[in-house]
Order: structure tokens, then C-alpha cells, then sequence
């Protein structure tokens, strides 16, 4: 897609999930970065009125640019494709495995890469099996520290680092606040990397690894979209033989969950260089201190070029 093809493309942002606010300065990013190659561009936030503007004007493609449920749970991604209305990123069958968590980690391992060792609990289970018997029998094989968090859910929103097993009462809380089903999982340690993937047509290709220092010692919301919180080292602080493990893994869980265009997989680094899945995100955060913008422009790409060839790919996959 160039500046000649005069190709329409309307992003998506906003929202009503907890993520709103992230995904109307990723929009805008998006929509800004389009622009600048040419394409027209329609920036709008997803109403009840969405749908019917889609069929009415058929833009060439959809930058659903949303984050948490209302972007990346599948629910959209299956009516555009039910629509025939091309979009970027991954179809709603990939999105739907990705978004909960734990379903990605059994397909991700079942792809030969670690994942933490975990117990999925839903918040029925947990009230009537008893809180306290539950607890006491996650406390006998998941030792602390462990990572409570929703088992659906982006931008580490719920998330608790729990050293103390007497704080995993008030975690559990915390995640079913946004999700009625909570993941308990072992801490590993190690240095937090994200690497980003892109798919244009030719394959899935993996940007350099983001090693990611929160200054608080946790990669909390506030840390993730608060300038400054954060420290990230572009390249990562590895060896080469780690960093190059740690793409490879990222490549196998995009592929393993069937992911498409653009995705981030998240992992940590234990000390031996092994690399540890943690998530993947079907639609990574594109604001200013986003780690995917940030890889991007570390592999040398302009970013604008990038989403204009990710449009690009969206729609001729729609014309095959």
C-alpha cells in the first residue's frame, strides 16, 4: 500500500473495556502514522452504529487499534469477518485462544516452549470449595512468590506479584475483579522481554527483544504507560544465543496460536537463557511508550511503512 493507492482504511479505538484510554492513544498513533503514507484515513471509536457505517461505506480495510475484551477477544474480528470487511491482525478463532491465558499456554507448550507451571481457578470454584481449603492446597505446590491475574485481560490490569502467602486472599480478589476466572502462576525469574512479531505476507519475523526494568520492580499499568517508570534496553541485556532462543520461542507461540499480521509475545529469561512464556497480545499497545513501536524502530523500519504494509497484507489476503 502507497501513497498512490488512495486505500481507506478506518482504525478502531477506544472502546468500553478497561483499556480504553491505552487504545485511544494507540489509535491515534495509528491513524496518525497511516496518514503520513498517503492512505485515508477514518479514526473512530466502536458505537452501536459501528457495524451498519462498515457495510454502508466498505472502507478497504479495519485497524481494530482496541484493546482488552472489546478488541481482542474474537467478538469483533468474527462480525468483520462475517462481513467480508478485511482487517489487520489475527482472525477471531487465534484472538479467542490468545485473550485467555491459560488456553494459550497448553497450546504454546504443547509447541516445546516452557511456561510457568500454574492452576487456573474460577471464582465459583473458589467460593465453594472453600477459599480456604482452596489456598491452603495452591499454597502446598505453588510455593511463593507467584503471579495472580486474570485469566482474560491486557495491560497488567488485576495482576498481583504475591511474596507473601498471606497477601494471595487479596490477589485472588484483585483478578476476579476483571475476569471471573483467575490464574495462579509460579514466578519465574530472570530478565522480562517482549518481542514483537510481523507478518506481511512473507512469514512471521520476530523484532529485537525489549528487556523491560520497571522502576518500582514491577511491570505494573501505571509502569507500562506512565513516561519515565520504566527502563528499556533495546537491545536486550542478553547473550546472543539467548535472545536468539527467546525469538525462536516467540516465532513458535505466534504460530502455535494461529496468530496473524501482528502480535507480541511476552516471556522471561531465566539465568540458564531459557526463555519462559508468559502471554501474547493479538493486538500490542502502539502508544508512545509502547514496547512495540519501540522494537520497530530498533529493527530500522519506518513505522508508518510497517502499518501501511500490514493494511496491505489485510486486504490482498481478503482477495485471495
Amino acid at each position: 500500500m502507497n501513497a498512490k493507492s488512495k486505500s481507506r482504511v478506518v482504525v478502531l479505538s477506544g472502546g468500553i473495556s478497561h483499556e480504553r484510554d491505552v487504545s485511544l492513544r494507540s489509535g491515534r498513533r495509528v491513524a496518525d502514522s497511516l496518514a503520513e503514507q498517503g492512505i485515508e484515513v477514518e479514526l473512530r471509536d466502536p458505537d452501536a452504529a459501528i457495524l451498519d457505517y462498515l457495510q454502508e461505506t466498505r472502507p478497504d480495510a479495519v485497524w481494530p487499534a482496541l484493546h482488552g475484551a472489546s478488541g481482542e477477544d474474537g467478538a469483533l474480528r468474527g462480525l468483520l469477518e462475517f462481513l467480508g470487511i478485511p482487517f489487520v491482525g489475527s482472525r477471531s478463532s487465534a484472538s479467542r485462544m490468545a485473550w485467555d491465558k491459560p488456553t494459550a499456554k497448553v497450546l504454546v507448550a504443547q509447541a516445546g516452549v516452557s511456561t510457568p507451571r500454574s492452576i487456573t481457578l474460577s471464582r465459583d470454584a473458589f467460593r465453594e470449595l472453600g477459599a480456604t481449603s482452596v489456598l491452603d492446597a495452591i499454597a502446598g505446590e505453588l510455593p511463593v512468590p507467584v503471579v495472580v491475574k486474570p485469566a482474560q485481560g491486557g495491560s497488567a490490569q488485576g495482576v498481583t506479584l504475591v511474596d507473601d502467602i498471606a497477601d494471595l486472599p487479596r490477589a485472588m480478589v484483585h483478578a476476579y475483579t476483571y475476569s471471573d476466572v483467575a490464574l495462579i502462576e509460579q514466578k519465574v525469574f530472570g530478565t522480562e522481554i517482549a518481542v514483537g512479531i510481523i507478518d506481511t505476507g512473507d512469514g512471521p519475523v520476530a523484532l529485537p527483544a525489549v528487556e523491560i526494568e520497571p522502576l518500582s520492580g514491577v511491570y505494573s499499568f501505571e509502569a507500562r504507560y506512565n513516561a519515565g517508570e520504566t527502563r528499556f534496553y533495546i537491545p536486550a541485556r542478553l547473550s546472543d544465543e539467548a535472545v536468539s532462543r527467546a525469538s525462536e520461542a516467540a516465532i513458535a507461540a505466534h504460530r502455535a496460536l494461529g496468530l496473524r499480521h501482528i502480535s507480541r509475545v511476552d516471556m522471561i529469561v531465566d539465568g540458564a537463557g531459557v526463555p519462559w512464556f508468559l502471554e501474547a497480545s493479538v493486538m500490542p499497545g502502539l502508544t508512545e511508550t509502547s514496547l512495540f513501536p519501540l522494537a520497530l524502530e530498533a529493527a530500522g523500519h519506518d513505522v508508518g511503512w510497517v502499518y501501511s504494509a500490514l493494511a496491505d497484507a489485510a486486504i490482498a489476503e481478503a482477495a485471495r
